[in-house]
């Protein structure tokens, strides 16, 4: 069992028509966690994991994609402005070979360039206190990158 780890365009031809998929903002201290509806149309936060050590942050990551019946990850990768992959990519990258070996679902790995600084500018916009956005920002992170594979993944379908 070990999941086939792809981009968003070699991923759309695999996934069934219907099935949630779990987004993840992976971070040093924290995973953010959201979840998409059954036909992938909206993103929304979850939870924010406390990372601890490997196996039970990816066995609770597991546990909410069964709990949600979702048939897929998708994984921020933090990329360079450039384009380039430093350290935190190749962190991702790990992660993401690591929980292939547990799970047969696919792990669909997505640009998150800035993701963090525009969730953090909406809420900021929205006048949410800095206290509240400490305990959400990761998850909403999570949202923003799985909402913009969701809007890949609909590209394609409608599209080719």
């Amino acid at each position: 069992m070990v999941a086939a780890i792809l981009t968003v365009t070699d991923a759309a031809p695999l996934l069934p028509p219907r099935g949630g998929l779990i987004g993840l903002d992976l971070g040093t201290k924290t995973i953010g966690v959201a979840s998409s509806d059954p036909d992938r149309r909206i993103a929304a936060g979850v939870e924010t994991v406390a990372r601890k050590q490997f196996t039970p942050d990816a066995q609770r990551l597991l546990a909410l994609a069964a709990a949600r019946g979702a048939v897929g990850f998708v994984l921020g990768l933090p990329v360079n402005m450039d384009g380039s992959e430093g350290p935190r990519a190749q962190a991702s990258r790990a992660f993401a070979r690591n929980l292939a070996k547990l799970t047969e679902l696919p792990i669909i790995l997505w640009d998150e360039r800035l993701s963090t600084a525009a969730v953090e500018r909406d809420m900021i916009a929205t006048d949410m206190s800095r206290a509240r956005r400490a305990e959400v920002v990761d998850q909403q992170a999570a949202a923003f990158i799985l909402q913009g594979a969701l809007d890949r993944l609909r590209f394609i379908a409608e599209h080719g």
